[in-house]
């Protein structure tokens, strides 16, 4: 890119000017090179240090351990050993992981610099993806994630404060220098008083996009910095609309956290929801390129098929496609009830009520016998101080349990059966028991192995209570719901859904509503299901999610702070009822430090594509399209499904010719299965469902609900018809689906198109109408 910015607020350098910026990069560059040479021959030599170290820990491992002194000597040398070599693997890992570091800054050694005056004295600091410091430890880069990097994110010429671990701090911002440098040269910069001038963002965005999320922190927005580094709150709710930089933001956000607070904090105490498993590949290479080891990501259908192990959870997408062919204003309600806070109260005010008599314990068997009666449980728990809660009541009785058992193995232990037993023992089965134990007397060594025997008889037993066999689960649920108060449907339909409810069970089959709901009972009820180590919490399409699960996944992670990303135009999935989340949250989450963050500015399409997205929503909506210009949104009326596959083959050949990835988005699956089977494209195509975890280039067809979150060159929208389209829903899908084009947008109506396109102004759209008499050969 030779032609120079034309950005608001910014101002062009003279020749001389980046002159001399490109000597100071190309001796940044030298310094860089001479820091990786060092590190490469580190490198070498701990390399050589760890095949050393692996070979003297396997000539160790082969002494002599016959001798009591010598299998304790060897023992002791080989814990060292071992010591030694993940030592070693560690150093080599830091080595590998600050070169791959260099390697980058080598490319592209910063993207800012600002000049400041702070108490009188000045100073030019320079600001790239990671910190470089000479040898006199004088920072010449600095991180993005340094409290004084805050400054460029945030600040305008004149007074600036930014945080530090040691309170606020005020400086005099003299100069903000913008650079777009590639392979080590200089490509433009320029003088800004704005945060990222616009014509570097409409550089960075009218770029091709690639199989992943691109890693920008030079083009990090104000807003932006305000969500990637709020410490200070335990909920951060996001709601920003359709490409303004949210997933950019959480993940950078994730950087700055571990960057932050790298003393108490690792990858290991993080996790991330996310919407779909393509989302989770799309992703996977921003966090490394920021130095950052991957965070775990899991998406809710993983989470809950993880904690119902031998259950089928539906899935939110299966549910999407059943609700797309019925589904009944009286299951609507039901659906809505279940998924509702007052729901999740009902749970805790049964537990508080709950009578011993009412809790569905059942029998534990061992050798086909009742080793532990229902009567026996239930009796255990009735004793128990009436005013203890139930999950400690539970506990209490389990403990009990486990106590009656050891008591059971001491007697059993002198039955006929295991003196029998000990009579036929091999010499390899009394090794295994004996182990390494040493005993005083032969009385002693005797106990110690019937207990054993009868410890391995009734080992199921101890299973049964170690995981809380004695007790059903899904028949307190049923219970449940028989008691359940006001319910929002009349009596006969609620009847008829439990019944459904145990029939679906007998089949291993557990409704999305019921899923969260039966955690919830369960945890309370036995004290278990919660994760105390996990300290950040984030959640991608927060909306995609309901009051009753979020609920749940603050109990199941109670020491957590939660980012929540979220955007309601892009509600697909709770039909026409909304849930204004951002009242809501108080009660969910139960603390006042919350933050609601709005980003209204989209980013990720041409202007012509986001202003007719927004349209799609009608005259309310409140989004700010960034100018960067293109081609103007297409809408081609077809009158057969014929001449729709013509004109999508045809537009897909063009699009092929200028852009990497093309997407023909469809409402549903079984759409999307439609078209892959009679489309005729001379490029590769590729259908995709939700058990995808790779997105490829060329040309993809998936569901709408799978692209959420991603984004694609050009976008075909299939079938935006008045037939397809009608419900508040559907309005939400069709605006999804013009929001994940980023240069091209065309939409195919087979028929006349849906009311929502209908109502957009006629300069926002071309339109074209293609009759049987037109359609091309």
């Amino acid at each position: 890119m030779s032609t120079p910015f034309i950005t608001k607020g910014g101002r062009f350098l003279d020749s001389k000017t980046k002159v001399t910026e490109q000597k100071r990069v190309t001796a940044m560059i030298k310094k860089i090179d001479q820091r990786l040479a060092q590190k490469r021959q580190e490198l070498a030599q701990a390399q050589h240090e760890t095949s050393a170290v692996q070979r003297n820990y396997g000539d160790n491992t082969r002494v002599n351990i016959t001798e009591a002194d010598d299998r304790i000597e060897t023992n002791a040398a080989v814990q060292q050993q071992k010591q030694l070599v993940a030592h070693t693997v560690e150093n080599e890992a830091i080595l590998k992981k600050q070169i791959k570091q260099l390697l980058a800054l080598r490319q592209s050694p910063y993207f800012g610099r600002i000049d400041i005056d702070e108490a009188g004295e000045k100073e030019t600091l320079y600001i790239g993806t990671a910190s470089f410091i000479d040898d006199q430890q004088h920072f010449l880069i600095y991180d993005w994630r340094a409290p004084i990097s805050g400054i460029y994110y945030n600040g305008t010429l004149g007074t600036v404060r930014y945080q530090t671990p040691n309170g606020t701090r005020q400086a005099k911002l003299l100069k903000k220098r913008q650079f777009l440098i590639e392979h080590g040269q200089i490509k433009n910069l320029f003088d800004t008083n704005e945060t990222v001038g616009d014509s570097l963002l409409q550089y960075v965005l009218g770029t091709a996009r690639n199989d992943y999320m691109k890693n920008i922190v030079a083009t990090i927005q104000q807003e932006q910095n305000d969500i990637i580094r709020d410490t200070h709150h335990d909920v951060l709710m996001v709601q920003g609309v359709a490409g303004s930089g949210k997933t950019s933001a959480i993940l950078q956000r994730i950087a700055f956290l571990l960057y932050h607070s790298r003393e108490s904090l690792n990858s290991e105490q993080m996790i991330l929801f996310s919407p779909n498993r393509l989302f989770s590949h799309y992703i996977a290479d921003v966090l490394p390129s920021l130095g950052e080891k991957n965070i775990r990501q899991v998406t809710l259908a993983e989470f809950l098929n993880y904690r119902f192990s031998g259950l089928q959870v539906e899935t939110l997408f299966d549910r999407y496609e059943q609700d797309q062919a019925n589904f009944p204003p009286l299951a609507q309600q039901i659906r809505h009830f279940k998924e509702s806070l007052a729901y999740m109260s009902a749970i805790d005010t049964y537990l508080a009520q709950l009578k011993p008599s009412q809790l569905a314990f059942t029998a534990i068997y061992a050798n086909g016998q009742v080793f532990f009666s229902q009567q026996e449980i239930q009796t255990i728990y009735a004793q128990l101080p009436e005013k203890m809660l139930a999950a400690d009541k539970f506990l209490a009785t389990k403990n009990t349990l486990i106590k009656r058992l050891k008591h059971k193995i001491k007697t059993e232990a002198t039955a006929d059966w295991v003196a029998a037993e000990i009579d036929i023992l091999s010499d390899e089965r009394y090794r295994q028991i004996i182990g390494h134990h040493h005993f005083t007397t032969g009385d002693a060594e005797w106990r110690f192995i019937a207990e054993a025997i009868v410890r391995k008889r009734f080992a199921v037993v101890y299973d049964a209570l170690y995981n809380d066999y004695f007790i059903d689960i899904y028949q307190q649920y049923s219970n449940f719901m028989a008691s359940v108060p006001q319910i929002p449907v009349p009596a006969k339909i609620w009847q008829t859904m439990m019944a459904t409810y145990r029939q679906q069970l007998e089949r291993h089959y557990l409704r999305l509503a019921d899923a969260t709901p039966l955690l919830y009972l369960r945890d309370q009820l036995t004290g278990s299901g919660q994760n105390h180590a996990l300290q950040h919490l984030f959640i991608d399409e927060m909306q995609d999610y309901t009051p009753a699960q979020l609920r749940y996944i603050r109990h199941a992670f109670p020491n957590a702070k939660f980012t929540l990303l979220g955007d309601r135009a892009q509600d697909l999935f709770t039909g026409e009822k909304q849930i204004d989340f951002q009242r809501q949250l108080p009660i969910i989450f139960q603390t006042k430090r919350i933050n609601v963050i709005t980003l209204n500015k989209s980013y990720r399409s041409t202007y012509p594509i986001t202003k007719f997205a927004a349209a799609t929503l009608g005259d309310n909506n409140q989004i700010e399209a960034f100018n960067r210009q293109g081609r103007q949104p297409q809408l081609i009326t077809t009158s057969t499904a014929t001449d729709s596959l013509q004109q999508i083959s045809q537009k897909c050949q063009q699009l092929r010719l200028r852009h990497e990835t093309v997407a023909i988005l469809t409402k549903n699956q079984a759409t999307s299965d439609w078209l892959f089977a009679r489309l005729k494209l001379d490029s590769e195509t590729t259908l995709l469902t939700d058990t995808d975890r790779a997105l490829p280039k060329g040309i993809v067809i998936l569901p709408i609900y799978l692209a959420k979150g991603l984004e694609f060159d050009a976008v075909i929208a299939y079938n935006v018809a008045k037939s397809q389209f009608k419900t508040t829903q559907d309005q939400h899908i069709l605006y999804t689906m013009a929001s994940r084009a980023m240069h091209e947008l065309i939409l195919i109506s087979q028929g006349g198109p849906c009311r929502f396109i209908q109502q957009i102004p006629t300069k926002l759209v071309q339109r074209q109408s293609i009759t049987k008499s037109h359609t091309a050969p």
